[in-house]
C-alpha cells in the first residue's frame, strides 16, 4: 500500500501532470526518468530487522508497485491505494475487509457478470447476502437500505454494509448519481463503493463526490494496451486502508512488478486516450442510433440516454463503451459480432484496439437465469483508437 506523498503540492497539479509524475520521480541511483522494474522477491536487510526503505518481501511491498499505488492515490484523490493481481482480487479484498456473515450488500441490477458471480457463488456461501437494485433509482436504493444500518426497525432484513455501484454499468451503461447515492448511503450507516473501471479517474472521480472506496480493473483503461491483468483499490479513509493492506498482504493478491510497471506506462497517456475513446464512441453511438438494423443504443453521451444529465454532471466525457441491440434478435447479434474486421471479438475492453462481444454468451453468461440477465440481442463495443471513419465503415458493413 502507498499513501499519497506531498499531498498539497500534488493536488495542485493537473490530471495529466499527476499521471506522468506522481510516484515517478527520476531514479536516485541512475537518474532514469522511468521507475525501474524491481523484479525481485526479497530484499537484503542491514542486520535483523534493518530494512532499507521499508522493503523486506515483495508480497508485502515492492518499489515498482508502490510507485503505481502512489500514482493511483493521486489520480483518484484518495489517501491510499493498493494494486492487486486482478480487478476481481481487488473487489474480493474490499468485501472481505468490510463485511461479515449476516451483512448485506446492494449491487447494481445490471452489474458486471464477474461481480455477480463473486457475490452469488462466493460470498453468499459465506453468509453475506446481496440484493440487486437499480442504482439510478434513488427511491429504490432508499427502500433497499431501509431506515438505517440495521435494515430498518422490524424489517427482518440484514444490515447493509456496502452499496456497490458501477457507473457507467457493464454492459447497459446505466448511470448512477454518485453524490446523491453517497448521501443516502452514509445516512444509512453504510459505505459506498464505486467501480470506476468504465470511466477511469480521468473522466470521473468518485471520492470527490462522496464515495468511500473506488475499485478498478486496471486491465482495462488504466493499462490501456491489453497486455496486463490487474486491479486497484483507492480509499478515502486511513483506517480502512490499513485493514485492506493487512488483508492483501495476508492473502497475497498483489500486482507483480512488471504488471505494475506496464500499468504505470499506460497511465501516462490515459488522458489523451480517454479523450479519443470518448470522441470516437460518440460518433459510433450516433451512427448506430440512425441505423435501421439497430433497435436501441446505450450510450450516456446521447441526449436520449436516461442518465445523460447525471453523466454530464459528474463526468468530463462519456467514455469509450457503447452497447446496442440488434433489431432482428439474438442470432443476428451473434452474426454481427462475427462479421467485423477491425472490431476484435474478445472478452475485454479499454485497449487501444476496438473490441466487440455478445455479453449474454460471453462476459455475462454467469447471470443467465438471474434477475441480472442481459438482453440476448445485446452487443457491447469497446471503441478503440483506430481511425474513426474506418470503425464506422466496419460496423456498417457488419450490420448489413
Amino acid at each position: 500500500m502507498q499513501t499519497e506523498q506531498n499531498g498539497d503540492a500534488r493536488r495542485a497539479d493537473g490530471f495529466e501532470t499527476l499521471a506522468i509524475h506522481a510516484g515517478q520521480e527520476p531514479d536516485p541511483l541512475t537518474g532514469a526518468v522511468v521507475p525501474p522494474i524491481y523484479q525481485v522477491s526479497t530484499f537484503k536487510q542491514d542486520g535483523v530487522g534493518g530494512l532499507r526503505g521499508g522493503y523486506e518481501y515483495s508480497r508485502s511491498a515492492n518499489p515498482t508497485r508502490r510507485a503505481l499505488e502512489e500514482c493511483l492515490a493521486a489520480l483518484e484523490g484518495g489517501v491510499a491505494a493498493l494494486a492487486f493481481a486482478s480487478g476481481m482480487a481487488a473487489s474480493d479484498c474490499v468485501v472481505r475487509a468490510t463485511c461479515r456473515p449476516g451483512d448485506r450488500v446492494l449491487i447494481p441490477h445490471d452489474a458486471y457478470g464477474g461481480t455477480f458471480r463473486l457475490f452469488d457463488k462466493v460470498f453468499a456461501g459465506w453468509g453475506v447476502d446481496y440484493e440487486p437494485v437499480p442504482m439510478s433509482d434513488l427511491a429504490a436504493v432508499r427502500a433497499a437500505l431501509g431506515s438505517g444500518a440495521d435494515g430498518g426497525a422490524g424489517s427482518g432484513r440484514r444490515p447493509v454494509k456496502l452499496v456497490w455501484v458501477e457507473t457507467p454499468t457493464n454492459p447497459l451503461l446505466s448511470i448512477a448519481d454518485i453524490a446523491a447515492l453517497a448521501a443516502i448511503t452514509h445516512d444509512a450507516g453504510a459505505r459506498l463503493v464505486v467501480d470506476n473501471t468504465f470511466a477511469s479517474p480521468y473522466l470521473q472521480q468518485p471520492l470527490a463526490l462522496g464515495a468511500d472506496v473506488v475499485v478498478h480493473s486496471s486491465t482495462k483503461y488504466l493499462g490501456g494496451h491489453s497486455d496486463i491483468v490487474g486491479g486497484a483499490v483507492v480509499v478515502a479513509d486511513d483506517e480502512l486502508a490499513q485493514s485492506l493492506a493487512f488483508l492483501q498482504n495476508a492473502t497475497g493478491s498483489v500486482a507483480g512488478p512488471f504488471d505494475a510497471w506496464l500499468t504505470l506506462r499506460g497511465i501516462k497517456t490515459l488522458g489523451v486516450r480517454m479523450d479519443r475513446h470518448s470522441a470516437s464512441a460518440l460518433r459510433v453511438a450516433q451512427m448506430l442510433a440512425s441505423h435501421p438494423a439497430v433497435a436501441q443504443v446505450y450510450y450516456p453521451g446521447l441526449e436520449s440516454h436516461p442518465g445523460h444529465e447525471a453523466a454530464a454532471k459528474q463526468m468530463r466525457g462519456s467514455g469509450g463503451m457503447v452497447s446496442f441491440t440488434a433489431r432482428r434478435g439474438e442470432e443476428e447479434a451473434v452474426a454481427i459480432c462475427g462479421r467485423t474486421r477491425l472490431f476484435t471479438l474478445a472478452e475485454s475492453l479499454g485497449g487501444v484496439e476496438s473490441m466487440i462481444e455478445h455479453p449474454a454468451r460471453m462476459t455475462h453468461s454467469s447471470v443467465t437465469g438471474s434477475a441480472l440477465e442481459v438482453p440476448a440481442d445485446l452487443i457491447r463495443l469497446s471503441v478503440g483508437l483506430e481511425t474513426c471513419d474506418d470503425l464506422l465503415e466496419d460496423l456498417r458493413t457488419a450490420l448489413g
